[in-house]
């Protein structure tokens, strides 16, 4: 019997959530997604040592104050994961863009091109990355602009239909709506369980996923932040899905049949709908699981941005004394 993991790859891109290489080897994804969760996470094991002491001599050649020495080392560090995880892959490697310029369109431009810049310096082109962004109004402008320069990008924590259409106007790339996320907030405001098919995260996905369809969007939707096997059995067929190491290893051992939930020729008519600045606002305003999950992980985001800088910091001082 085929595996489900493979039956899933017949129909889907399988894309891997993580940082760590050897999982990332064992499993061959095509491309692979990274935050600053999965960077400092990555960076705490033995296969960064070398980097980590590569980028603390580099930044000791640098100029400027120790946070914004913290903060460059940081960002090379972030590189060296990518890079890393794009030698193992044949695809794009996600690369976020610093939590805290969330609601800075040019900040975000301003960062964006120095990643792709740094990753230029290590022989790696911009068609192998992708620019992650959060989905706020100011990231999906900044994706507008960065998208008509020939960067693509990746707009994450995004929970809702508002957000999916902005992102579709700003013609980006690719989307990844979130699953497990939205299903915790369910499950916390309303006390119940659901099964995947009743899955709020499941259902939210597959409607952006026949909007664009029905539409003819050509922005790629990428299910992401899974908390089961079912809920990603629940889309395949989705265009990519980005899937931790441990659901992929599961997905690997069952050898069950698995079942095609989405398909573009099963689309249903739906009409498109324009979103401007205001109306953003608005739907987002009266969205209360999608305005509070998208606060809620650019914080989040920010605090492990905050924890790899504090890090940085501490071998540098190391490396000065």
């Amino acid at each position: 019997m085929t595996s489900k993991l493979d039956q899933l790859r017949a129909m889907t891109t399988v894309v891997a959530d993580t940082g760590d290489i050897e999982a990332v080897a064992r499993l061959k994804p095509v491309d692979c997604t990274t935050n600053p969760t999965i960077v400092l996470k990555a960076l705490g094991t033995p296969m960064f040592a070398d980097a980590i002491k590569e980028a603390v001599a580099w930044g000791k050649k640098q100029g400027g104050t120790p946070d914004a020495v913290a903060a460059a080392v940081a960002d090379r560090l972030a590189i060296s994961v990518g890079a890393a995880l794009s030698g193992l892959v044949p695809g794009r490697v996600s690369t976020e863009v610093d939590a805290d310029l969330s609601f800075n369109t040019e900040g975000s431009i301003a960062k964006a091109r120095s990643i792709i810049a740094a990753y230029k310096e290590r022989g790696i082109g911009h068609d192998r990355i992708l620019i992650k962004l959060a989905s706020t109004w100011e990231g999906i402008r900044a994706a507008e602009v960065l998208q008509k320069e020939g960067i693509d990008c990746n707009l994450t924590l995004l929970f809702s239909k508002a957000q999916a259409v902005a992102c579709a106007g700003a013609k980006v790339f690719l989307i990844s709506p979130f699953v497990g996320r939205i299903l915790d907030w369910y499950k916390k405001s309303t006390g119940k369980e659901f099964t995947p098919e009743e899955d709020p995260g499941v259902i939210s996905v597959r409607e952006i996923y026949n909007y664009y369809k029905a539409n003819d969007i050509k922005t790629i939707v990428m299910g992401a932040s899974f908390r089961s096997a079912g809920e990603i059995e629940a889309l395949a067929g989705c265009d990519r899905l980005t899937i931790s190491p441990n659901l992929l290893d599961e997905l690997a051992k069952d050898e069950g049949k698995l079942e095609r939930k989405l398909s573009p020729e099963n689309k249903t008519s739906v009409s498109k709908i324009a979103v401007d600045e205001r109306t953003f606002r608005w739907m987002m305003n009266e969205d209360a699981m999608a305005t509070e999950k998208l606060a809620e992980g650019i914080r989040a985001f920010a605090k492990d941005l905050v924890a790899l800088r504090t890090m940085v910091g501490k071998e540098l001082q190391l490396a000065a004394a």
